[in-house]
């Protein structure tokens, strides 16, 4: 076996990573023991942060299958290392032994066959590693690690009817559950100790460590103390905050944890065991009042009602049927094979709720088995909380560069402390000290708590407005969001539709519109017996509840739904009927029959339909069915309703009107969801008992078309208010819907998204068929109402949403790619190269499924765009988890999945979090330009100090850090939002010009004014090198003096601290802290002005007067702590005039050269994020000859690339003949290399 070999495991998958096998080595192992004494301990800190090194270090590379250790890498961005150890699973004590197929079959998933061969080869144990909690087994076959599966995977629907209904033998289950492990989701809370000692191994901890004990040797003994109590401060807050979200992680999990279940054994008996005991392959009995489900499982037996709010967010109970049985079916299904998601209509998942259960007399409501654990959907979902993916945004990328900076600083002081302490010939022990010192300084030991703050704070203000966090480094990337995705029913509409009308059909001709449903006239027609059955209502504790658009339909014809009762089911030999009928008031006075097939005798007094079969709404077939039969007719119906195009492919030609296409097209339009309707007598051969196993496909054609149901899903009021805010700020908008596409297209020109005068053109992706290739239709969509001169439209009256539209003239005519699920599939399959550009204008995408909606998302992510994507919770949890800012109207539990819920159900909360994204953004880059500031100017005080062999003192330390430094960072912090989104979006990361600029500028104006003042004392009459007798003051007898003298006379001063240079620089530095605070503390676009802010007003306002008063009036007592020496009125004076320049030039580079000049010319960013042209607007004359100059320096920077894939897709796009494709086009795809996938678009017009 190669040792230097290399496997994937999770080939594909999201969690895909690469494997390396290692086995430990005794000999490197003694060199790290050395190693680890000599560093006193520091080695092993080290390889405890980096697992790639604490494997490599300790271990020599091996073949996989015969290792003991592996090194795992993860194949995205990160490339995050993580390493596991080798474990034997023994099954010598089990009476199946276990031979190498078994374990063959376990890894690939056919855990189902596991004793159906015996051993070639005896092998007793199996190897496998645990990573995530998840299990990996040796599989020989693969030779290669592999999980284990269950039934979901790789089994068909016939067998699971035929090989697993039966259940499994004791033994089989008690050797599954070997393999499997206990069925539990288990978070462990970890304990205190165990967090604290994992907190404080953090690295920023083990550096405040390392400070604090040179401080002690250095006897700065107070302010080592200070940042001792922050870091105890800061661990036990981080502990507190680590410890609840676990602990409410576990509440949440523990819910199902353990029940007791019953389950079916094969020879028919039944056996009570806990859930934690279940694996895949158990027949799970479901108990009438319901149960959590302990496990994912599907239906064989009965009919369940579901609450699945905890996966989807959507409250509406569900109908899950059993799974439809290939063998008996009229009409086979093949062999399908069964999975979770395409059979999800009959499958329980872990953590819902079974409210009701339905079931035949003597048979029992059962459930197989097929996930356990972390397998399980639920599972999925935790896994995810448990282990997310790391956030990639530009500013903590940015921030290690930041310190990376400030290390190599420090470097530069270490260097030069070190030559001058040589030169002037110190100890060597105090150069040690105060050279490291130097590195302490540099690297300021509140930074973590500063810039964690401002995120804190915004967290604080978005629950103030209803908006709750689970993910806090989210809130500052979602100041850079540049595009969102919407939801439309319940998020951009309301949530419930209201029945608009009716248009039957008769003789195959549309009637008119109809209004009112409930009356005397239709009780007993087929259209409304189909509203009346077709639905999948329910009785829940008395009240009717089901999905809000049957409910509607219900309540419109005031019907009653009675249900049986549980002893009324188990009296008969099938299941008793849901029972609909009219109110008494609407039916007529009994009357002959005439020829409805029936004997020659009157109608019954009641008329009741019994619904006999449902087949429940598949989003995946667009409709749902049943089977109904009228009381004391011999003929059974089947009733359909649905998506109107999926109905009327599914009805007899001749009975759908000619018009049909034209009348459902003018009701999308004009935003109304419409639904058709669809009936047929059953044949009389079809018996009850034939109607329990028919599949749907046999029922489900050769219908006759009954109508249309006209809904009407208003907008929502603030809806296009808020849509135009977005627009406004440059925000582009895009609608992710699973309605029908002109419905949505209608809404989103209702709602602003699409305007008046833009062009839709649909793209109609059809896949490869019969040897022809995929290939693209293109429509242009009827525009509603068409602008007279579209190229005379005022371009400020109109939001600017596409990229292009800012790079060059904006008269330029605007368009909107729409396009349906089935398309997007088939172009993301077939088209790879148009994918970019149609995400640069795809505004409508219509009918998508769940996993289409996450793929959307990251197929914008490609192209560079910050997604945010906000839906009401039903369907959009893996879109909602996916965006950079995912926010979820519902305050279901599905809401974990999502970074942001919002407790108010409405998109204004978009914006809002939008703007308190941007604030907490531009909070987080003033820490870190005011953070920065404070590490050179302390950095470079100590370094002029350092030259004259003098330093702060530990109380001047002290003053600046904590009365200072620590005071201004979280009080600047408490800038709220500004009220409103601005065009403009603040940089992305530290490293940006205008950033970079104003951190240069300050520096060197810092540095300048302290050089300034520190030598310019030495210049002054009075200078001399300072000494206890010292009296430049003049103050011989005063009470100052005496008091001075007397401290001076009796305090030793080893460090030389008391010097005119430590009292000159001291005081210069303190105010500049101040300075730079108020300098970079901006307002004005992205947050509210720094006057607003009164607890940073008052600080900085006390800290000025304080620090003015001990400097021009002294304080004996503070000038003694402060370690202070007297200098003349004079020099006072003089510090004041530098202070005051310094703050003048400091404010005027950064509110007027950076703010006023720079931004604007050579920073400019257009309102999407790239380079914009600027000349649409005349140069301001209050810019002289040297800014015009830079106008033009910059416009022809201007032509370079820009850095996001879609600024520089734009730019391509506006000088391309061929795009936007022209109408009634069509776009082949040919795959010339297959080597490489590319293909070759071919437009046929």
């Amino acid at each position: 076996m190669d040792k230097e070999e290399r496997k994937t495991i999770n080939q594909g998958q999201e969690d895909e990573m690469e494997i390396y096998g290692y086995n430990l080595c005794r000999w490197k192992l003694a060199i790290v023991s050395v190693g680890a004494v000599c560093t006193g301990g520091f080695l092993l800190l080290l390889l405890y942060w980096m697992p790639e090194w604490r494997v490599k270090a300790t271990c020599i590379r091996a073949a996989i299958k015969d290792c003991e250790v592996v090194l795992l890498r993860t194949t995205d961005e990160f490339r995050m290392w993580f390493c596991a150890k080798i474990r034997l699973l023994s099954l010598k004590t089990h009476p199946f032994s276990s031979p190498k197929s078994v374990a063959n079959k376990v890894s690939n998933g056919h855990a189902v066959l596991l004793t159906e061969s015996l051993a070639e080869e005896n092998r007793h144990e199996i190897r496998y590693f645990t990573h995530h909690s998840v299990k990996y087994f040796w599989n020989d076959t693969l030779h290669n690690f592999d999980f284990l599966k269950g039934l979901d995977e790789g089994v068909s629907c016939t067998s699971i009817y035929e090989k697993h209904s039966a259940g499994l033998t004791k033994g089989m289950h008690a050797y599954r559950k070997l393999l499997y492990g206990i069925n539990e989701i288990s978070v462990k809370v970890p304990s205190v100790l165990k967090l604290l000692i994992k907190e404080v191994l953090n690295p920023f901890y083990i550096f405040q460590l390392f400070s604090v004990i040179l401080w002690c040797t250095d006897e700065y003994y107070y302010y080592a103390l200070a940042i001792v109590i922050m870091s105890v401060v800061s661990i036990l807050s981080s502990l507190y905050s680590i410890k609840k979200q676990y602990i409410m992680l576990h509440d949440m999990v523990a819910a199902h944890s353990t029940v007791r279940v019953s389950v079916c054994r094969v020879n028919e008996e039944r056996e009570e065991i806990f859930s934690t005991d279940l694996v895949p392959g158990d027949v799970m009995v479901i108990p009438l009042n319901g149960t959590v489900m302990p496990c994912d499982a599907v239906l064989i037996n009965g009919t369940c009602i579901v609450n699945e709010s905890m996966l989807t967010g959507e409250s509406v109970p569900v109908t899950k049927t059993n799974l439809p049985n290939p063998s008996v079916d009229i009409k086979g299904m093949g062999d399908e094979l069964y999975s979770p998601e395409i059979h999800k209509r009959h499958t329980l998942f872990c953590g819902t709720t079974v409210i009701q259960t339905r079931f035949y007399t003597g048979e029992l409501v059962k459930a197989i088995v097929v996930r356990t654990g972390f397998s399980t959907s639920k599972g999925q979902l935790v896994r995810s909380i448990l282990y997310p993916k790391p956030t990639d945004f530009k500013l903590y990328r940015d921030a290690y560069l930041f310190l990376l900076c400030l290390v190599a600083v420090a470097a530069i002081g270490f260097i030069y402390t070190i030559i001058n302490s040589i030169l002037n010939e110190v100890e060597v022990g105090v150069i040690i000290i105060e050279s490291l010192d130097i590195i302490t300084i540099t690297v300021p030991p509140a930074l973590p708590a500063a810039m964690t703050a401002g995120i804190v704070y915004a967290q604080r203000r978005l629950k103030k407005i209803g908006i709750f966090c689970i993910s806090p480094q989210r809130i500052n990337i979602c100041g850079q969001l540049n595009l969102v995705c919407f939801d439309k029913t319940g998020t951009l509409t309301e949530d419930g539709l209201d029945l608009w009308g009716i248009q039957r059909v008769e003789n195959t001709r549309f009637l008119l519109p109809e209004e009112n449903v409930c009356n005397e006239m239709l009780v007993k027609s087929q259209f409304v017996a189909c509203m009346a059955t077709c639905h999948s209502l329910t009785k829940i504790e008395g009240v009717l509840s089901g999905d809000p658009l049957d409910l509607k339909m219900f309540e419109a014809i005031g019907w009653i739904l009675e249900e049986a009762t549980e002893e009324e089911t188990a009296l008969h030999n099938r299941i008793m009927p849901t029972v609909v009928r009219p109110p008494k008031q609407l039916l007529p006075e009994p009357t002959p029959a005439g020829d409805q097939e029936m004997e020659l005798f009157e109608l019954p007094a009641i008329y009741e339909i019994g619904i006999v079969r449902q087949f429940p709404f598949s989003s995946a077939l667009q409709r749902m069915s049943v089977v109904a039969r009228v009381l004391g007719d011999k003929k059974m119906d089947a009733y359909m309703k649905g998506a109107p195009e999926v109905i009327a492919s599914l009805c007899k030609p001749e009975t759908v009107p000619v018009d049909f296409e034209n009348v459902l097209e003018d009701y999308t339009k004009q935003g109304f969801r419409v639904i058709a309707l669809a009936h047929r007598k059953l044949e009389s051969k079809l018996t009850w008992h034939k109607v329990q196993n028919i599949s749907r496909d046999a029922i489900e054609n050769n219908m006759d078309f009954m109508g249309l149901i006209i809904m009407q899903n208003k907008l929502k009021q603030e809806t296009p208010a808020v849509l135009e805010d977005l627009h406004k700020a440059n925000i582009r908008t895009v609608m992710v819907t699973g309605d029908n596409m002109l419905t949505a297209l209608s809404v989103a020109r209702d709602c602003g998204m699409i305007l008046p005068q833009d062009k839709v053109i649909i793209a109609e992706a059809l896949p490869p068929k019969d040897g022809k290739v995929a290939k693209i239709n293109w429509h242009y969509a009827d525009t509603l109402t068409q602008c007279s001169n579209s190229s005379a439209v005022d371009s400020e009256a109109i939001p600017i949403k596409l990229a292009h539209d800012s790079l060059e003239d904006l008269q330029v005519s605007r368009y909107h790619f729409a396009m349906n699920g089935k398309s997007f599939s088939v172009i993301l399959e077939h088209f790879q190269d148009l994918v970019p550009k149609l995400m640069l204008h795809g505004t409508v995408f219509a009918r998508m499924a769940p996993d289409q909606k996450t793929q959307l998302v990251e197929a914008l992510q490609n192209v560079d765009y910050f997604v945010g994507m906000c839906g009401d919770g039903a369907n959009d949890c893996g879109a909602l988890k996916r965006a950079h800012g995912g926010i979820s109207l519902s305050e279901l539990e599905a809401s974990v999945a999502s970074p942001f819920t919002s407790k108010t159900p409405s998109i204004s909360c978009v914006p809002n979090l939008i703007r308190e994204g941007r604030a907490a953004l531009m909070t987080s880059f003033c820490v870190f330009k005011f953070m920065a500031l404070y590490s050179i100017i302390q950095y470079f005080s100590v370094t002029l100090l350092y030259s004259v062999l003098s330093n702060l003192g530990d109380f001047q330390f002290l003053f600046i850090d904590l009365a200072i430094i620590l005071v201004v960072v979280f009080t600047m912090s408490l800038n709220p939002a500004w009220k409103e989104l601005v065009s403009q979006r603040p940089p992305s990361g530290l490293i940006s010009g205008a950033l970079l600029f104003s951190v240069l500028s300050q520096i060197i104006i810092c540095i300048g004014f302290q050089s300034w003042g520190f030598f310019w004392v030495k210049q002054q009459p009075w200078y001399e090198e300072w000494n206890p007798h010292s009296d430049a003051c003049n103050t011989t007898g005063s009470l100052y003096g005496n008091s001075s003298h007397s401290y001076n006379e009796t305090e030793d001063d080893p460090h030389n601290i008391q010097n005119y240079e430590n009292t000159t620089v001291f005081f210069i530095s303190s105010f500049q802290y101040l300075i730079v605070a108020i300098a970079f503390s901006k307002g004005k676009p992205f947050r509210q002005p720094c006057y607003k802010n009164y607890l940073f007003v008052l600080s900085v306002t006390i800290l000025y007067v304080f620090i003015l008063f001990i400097m021009l009036h002294p304080v004996a007592s503070i000038d003694q702590v402060l370690q202070i020496v007297c200098v003349p009125y004079q020099w006072r004076i003089t510090m004041l005039i530098i202070v005051f320049v310094n703050a003048l030039v400091s404010i005027m580079m950064e509110s007027f050269c950076l703010d006023m000049v720079l931004w604007k010319v050579v920073f400019n960013r257009d309102r999407q994020g790239e380079y914009r042209f600027t000349t649409t607007q005349p140069a301001q004359e209050s810019v002289d000859y040297w800014g015009k100059c830079c106008v033009s320096w910059a416009l022809d920077c201007r032509k370079k690339i820009p850095k996001a894939k879609y600024m520089y897709l734009a730019q391509e796009l506006l000088v391309d003949p061929e795009w936007p494709p022209k109408p009634q086009t069509t776009t082949e795809a040919k795959a010339l290399v297959k080597e490489n996938g590319s293909c070759q678009i071919i437009t046929i017009t």
